[in-house]
């Protein structure tokens, strides 16, 4: 009984089989409408609808067959065309055996379609007709226009549309299926010239898309026709709109257009379309690059460089033609601006050169200009006017970079003039930085002519530099000293030339240290910062990374130790050797020059450098006469327990699978200074070292007796006692380590972290340990050094402890209350901000909150991490916005200028909430923000500008 049911379900009844039969065979439109509404009512199923079509559609008469798939499209057209789609995914075979009337009937099918979700479906069946080869037959034409009737798309989604269609995915498939045939180039390529021609900024954007598409498919054969008026239409655009959208996509058409003129294969009697159209395009701008006014010179640039950059042929076609006219009117023009101008078409073509002179070119287009290109280019580099300079320089680079277009001559005189821009004063600054980063370039290439031009003057001028420092002069000589040291680290981007420029500065170093030089802190700053810059570029290439290692790290080390020495005369350098921030300087030198290390060079050097640190192995460095040992963990003098950071930015830095000696007893001892009280800086250094080892540490049986020690000696030292602030230090840096990593034990030692909020001595401090467990290191703990670090570890940090930070502040004393806002704000204001928006509403009563806590620290964090959110949770944000507007103005006249400005850049940020909400507080802000336009800090009064501006235009027209 129950299968009989479900047969009758299924099959079709009379009643409809005889509206089918009148439809298809009495040729009677009523039926279908009929039909259309029983489905919709539910009296019919569709496949009752199929079934009784069953051999309409198998029917060998077109016209019969027709029928039934029109009477198909009628009844709820969505499932049909997936019934289509299903069919030409499982029985392609039988569809494409019935060649051009399955296109008919799908046209017929298609016609009159209103329905977005089906012209998506459509336009995909209509792409895969073209692209899996079903026969179209004589129905070309037929099938362009019943898929072109809906360019260019005009829709807009309806509010709340269940199916979510977006008219940029209409516009996406409808150009994929008229971009799809060279077919229909005849019927489209009229159409999009009427469209750009038209007034509609949408229609222009569309059809030029358009046009770019279908020159990836198109050839000489389906252009020829249209390409004067093609021509014609982008040129207008180009010269004419005052859109820059619609002017980038006529440049990306013209591009297109020219690439595939450039790609089309020619008999050897065909015309050579490519030769007239670029022909004609230099008729239509040519003339324009000479007019005295030059008022279409940069729009006929952007038009011919477009074409030139689509192909070699085009390229050098347009800068033959082109070059010479811009030669000539460099010289004809005698304002710098102008110059300016002209030699940046210049370059542009340049470019475009440089694109294409990796193929293979009997003849190269520039080699007959290079002596006036020279020429031209030197004459920029004297000139007074900085941009023209600025341009000159860029230029300069792209010709060097070009084979053969360079004599020795003009590579001389190219190196002197950025010897001269390298050391211009503070006021041209951009010139100068754009010089040394083209002698960088160029000393890449020409590696021997720096050698031989500016090398040598960059040495005479370090060592008259060096007088300079011993006489004491001033700070004009200071900045001279400044740029040669900039100047040689530029140009060490070849192997041979770092050969020659990391001996010259680790002996200014030295020099220093020997004589009575002036040297203070800056000095030797400078020095470190330059051999940083040197180590960076030589960490592309192997050979130079081990030859700076073990030339500059034992010279460095050797110095260092040198200046831990006790002794009763010392140099002025060996005092400003041991300085904190010298010592930070020198570590990231070691870290650069090590972290690029192969594992074997790196083996090499780590027997030598830990042995000196525990062992006093001093045999590898060089002058190694010193007055006693060295032993920084046995009772040395602060000078060298200093040094410790030294050790860390080496060890810290070596890949994770370097096995580094006596490992058991350095961490000890690493620990064991990381609680000693005589020198803060040394502790610190010795917890850093340790909880970088033990991030890169394997779990094992020995990681965790490295724990254990660790968490002994943290509790032993946060009992009474005067090393209480070394052993939260370590807490904190331990932490940090094994956080990094998804180690367990971090969870535990993050409650010890949160329990000392509430700690009299030590609370202020742990608020602030927070930041740096959410923060990027720059010195251990980092990526580039090889550290574990999951990516993941701010989003589960948030997760595990922000529920304990709230319920803690809640049940604080008010005194303490304060700490877990710091830390609060902290782990907040460095969380990627699609994890905190969703936790908004839970967590904004305590930001606010946090915005009078009278700790500055807490007040700028707290409002870095509000600023963003204004802007992408403007709803949620919107419902406090009372509060908001009264702290952030009386945010705006904090003794600190920090958070001032800060609060000031959310008072401008809070004009992106909805304009009713803000509208009834626009007279007190406007009132309320004329006080900091007085502020005696200029960066004060210029937010406070930026936001009363935006508050005055807040509900104006346009706004």
């Amino acid at each position: 009984m129950a299968a009989a049911a479900a047969l009758e379900a299924v099959a079709p009844t009379g009643a409809l089989w005889g509206l089918v039969q009148d439809f298809v065979m009495g040729q009677q439109e009523g039926p279908a409408d009929q039909v259309a509404a029983d489905v919709k009512s539910g009296s019919y199923t569709v496949l009752q609808v199929v079934e009784a079509l069953g051999s309409s559609l198998e029917n060998p008469e077109p016209r019969t067959r027709a029928r039934g798939i029109q009477l198909l499209s009628q009844v709820d057209r969505h499932t049909v065309y997936s019934i289509i789609t299903n069919f030409m995914r499982t029985r392609e075979e039988e569809l494409k055996g019935l060649g051009a009337d399955f296109t008919f009937g799908f046209i017929q099918v298609m016609d009159g379609e209103k329905d977005p979700r089906n012209l998506l479906v459509a336009f995909h069946i209509v792409h895969d007709l073209i692209s899996r080869d079903y026969s179209l037959g004589p129905f070309v034409e037929e099938l362009f226009e019943v898929t072109s009737c809906y360019f260019p798309i005009d829709f807009t989604p309806p509010p709340n549309d269940p199916h979510g269609i977006q008219r940029e995915d209409l516009i996406l498939s409808l150009r994929a299926v008229l971009a799809s045939t060279p077919r229909f180039a005849e019927f489209l390529l009229p159409l999009l010239i009427e469209k750009v021609d038209s007034e509609i900024l949408s229609a222009k954007l569309d059809s030029l898309q358009t046009l770019n598409a279908c020159c990836s498919v198109y050839g000489q054969k389906e252009l020829k026709d249209f390409l004067p008026s093609l021509w014609a239409s982008v040129r207008r655009e180009v010269f004419q709109t005052a859109s820059e959208r619609v002017e980038a996509e006529g440049l990306a058409a013209l591009h297109s257009l020219t690439a595939c003129l450039s790609r089309s294969v020619l008999r050897a009697d065909a015309e050579d379309l490519l030769d007239s159209f670029l022909s004609n395009i230099l008729q239509d701008c040519r003339h324009h690059l000479c007019e005295p006014d030059m008022k279409l010179v940069w729009p006929s640039a952007k038009l011919l460089q477009a074409a030139a950059g689509a192909s070699a042929r085009a390229c050098d076609h347009i800068t033959s033609n082109v070059l010479p006219l811009l030669l000539e009117q460099f010289h004809k023009h005698s304002q710098s601006n102008q110059r300016r101008t002209i030699l940046e078409m210049i370059l542009g073509f340049l470019k475009l050169q440089q694109k294409w002179s990796c193929e293979d070119k009997d003849e190269r287009p520039l080699s007959g200009f290079k002596d006036q290109l020279c020429s031209l280019v030197f004459m920029a580099l004297t000139d007074p006017n900085t941009q023209l300079q600025l341009v000159g320089i860029r230029t300069l680079t792209v010709l060097g970079a070009q084979p053969g277009l360079l004599s020795s001559g003009d590579l001389e005189l190219a190196v002197g003039h950025l010897y001269r821009l390298s050391f211009l004063e503070e006021e041209s600054q951009s010139c100068r930085v754009a010089a040394l980063e083209a002698s960088g370039t160029l000393a890449t290439l020409y590696p021997l002519a720096f050698s031989s031009h500016l090398v040598p003057k960059l040495a005479e001028e370090l060592c008259l530099g060096e007088s300079d420092l011993a006489r004491g002069d001033g700070p004009t000589k200071h900045s001279q000293h400044l740029c040669c040291l900039q100047a040689l680290s530029a140009v060490s981007t070849h192997p041979s030339l770092v050969k020659e420029t990391l001996p010259l500065l680790l002996q200014h170093l030295c020099q220093m240290n020997k004589g009575n030089m002036a040297a203070g802190p800056n000095e030797v700053i400078a020095v470190c910062q330059s051999l940083q810059q040197v180590a960076e570029k030589c960490q592309l290439d192997p050979e130079s990374c081990w030859y700076f290692h073990q030339t500059a790290i034992p010279c460095l080390l050797a110095l260092a130790v040198q200046a831990s020495m006790p002794g009763k005369e010392h140099s002025v350098l060996r005092k400003v050797l041991l300085e904190d921030e010298v010592l930070a300087a020198m570590v990231s030198v070691i870290g650069t020059a090590t972290t690029h290390l192969s594992p074997d060079l790196a083996a090499q050097s780590v027997t030598r450098i830990v042995p000196l640190f525990l062992d006093g192995n001093i045999s590898f460095l060089p002058e190694n006469s010193f007055p006693c040992r060295f032993q920084p963990f046995q009772d040395g003098s602060s000078g060298q327990r200093r040094l410790v950071a030294l050790l860390m930015a080496f060890v810290c830095s070596l890949p994770r699978n370097v096995e580094i000696p006596q490992l058991n007893q350095l961490m000890r001892e690493l620990l064991e200074l990381s609680c000693c009280d005589s020198c803060p800086f040394s502790s610190t250094a010795a917890a850093k070292c340790f909880a970088g080892l033990l991030n890169k540490h394997p779990a094992g049986q020995q990681l965790d007796e490295f724990l254990q020690l660790a968490v002994d000696k943290v509790e032993a030292g946060l009992g009474s006692g005067p090393c209480r602030t070394q052993a939260f230090t370590l807490l904190l840096w331990v932490t940090k380590a094994l956080l990094l990593r998804y180690h367990p034990l971090s969870s535990c030692l993050t409650d010890r972290l949160m329990g000392l909020l509430s700690d009299p001595e030590l609370g202020p401090a742990a608020a602030d340990g927070f930041s740096l467990l959410m923060s990027d290191c720059t010195d251990v703990l980092t990526r580039a050094g090889h550290a574990e670090v999951r990516i993941m570890f701010r989003q589960r940090f948030f997760t595990d402890n922000v529920p304990a930070l709230v319920q803690g502040f809640h049940a604080a004393p008010q005194d303490v209350k304060p700490n877990y806002l710091k830390g609060l704000s902290h782990v907040l204001n460095r969380l990627p901000k699609p994890v905190l928006l969703p936790e908004l509403p839970t967590l904004l009563s305590l930001l606010l909150e946090a915005l009078s806590c009278p700790d500055s620290v807490v007040q700028l964090s707290t409002l870095s991490c509000l600023q963003p959110l204004l802007l992408e949770a403007p709803q949620v944000m919107s419902l406090h916005i009372d509060t908001l507007v009264t702290k952030f103005l009386n945010l705006s006249s904090s003794p600190s200028m920090a958070v001032r400005i800060a609060a000031l850049q959310c008072m401008h940020a809070l004009t992106r909430l909805p304009t009713p909400v803000l509208l009834p507080y626009k007279p007190q802000v406007i009132r309320a923000l004329a006080k900091p336009l007085d502020d005696k800090k200029r960066l004060v009064r210029k937010e406070a500008v930026s936001a009363r501006g935006e508050w005055f235009l807040l509900g104006s027209p346009g706004s």
